[in-house]
């Protein structure tokens, strides 16, 4: 199966892409092993959005926001967490998709070992040449939520801020998920925009951050 081309990202305006990408499975190949989910929650964010960071204008911070569709955008909350987005819409309109839950099918002791390291650049703590692995955490809970699957699949601010899911180390392969219920609903976590529908996640998925 060949990784979605850039005609995905550009055919769909932002909340239809959000839809179209549950069901898509999300890889990372890094130099510690491959890891990799399935996308069962998303969130759209427009440029008309108070909620979006593209809403006022253009910074240093958003500045990958406004790349061409299937640009990966990666911020920080909180001081401490990332989030991951994808671009979507024309470049230089400034708009994405943040995944927000991921069913994890590939690398899943790698993910643990990330998250139990507090991780997001891939290392794993070694052991007479060989990664300590760690299975402390219940696979639910290893991506639901945007900051937990960004640290649990090594994606890292300095790395993947403004890379292409076309051309870099992270992708996103066609949909595993041939007929599946959606929910439409608000999203998580913002005050501005909240009463937008904006949130978009498979129906009965034990994996989504919430219903």
């Amino acid at each position: 199966m060949q990784p979605l081309t850039l005609d995905f990202y550009q055919k769909y305006d932002t909340l239809t892409l959000a839809q179209r990408l549950l069901g898509c499975t999300l890889v990372h190949q890094s130099p510690y092993g491959i890891t990799a989910g399935i996308i069962v929650e998303t969130e759209a964010y427009l440029t008309d959005d108070p909620a979006c960071h593209a809403y006022r204008k253009k910074t240093k911070r958003n500045a990958a926001m406004f790349g061409p569709a299937g640009t990966v955008y990666v911020y920080q909350i909180y001081g401490m967490h990332y989030c991951a987005n994808i671009v979507s819409g024309e470049e230089g309109v400034g708009e994405a998709v943040l995944i927000r839950a991921l069913e994890p099918t590939e690398g899943i002791e790698l993910m643990e070992e990330r998250r139990a390291e507090g991780v997001s650049r891939g290392e794993c703590r070694m052991s007479n040449g060989e990664p300590v692995r760690h299975s402390a955490f219940d696979t639910r809970h290893l991506c639901n939520g945007p900051a937990k699957l960004v640290k649990a699949m090594g994606i890292s601010i300095e790395e993947h801020n403004g890379s292409s899911l076309l051309t870099g180390n992270l992708k996103i392969y066609p949909s595993v998920l041939k007929e599946f219920e959606m929910v439409t609903t608000t999203r998580i976590g913002i005050t501005q925009g909240a009463d937008l529908p904006y949130r978009f996640y498979v129906t009965g998925n034990r994996f989504v951050s919430r219903k």
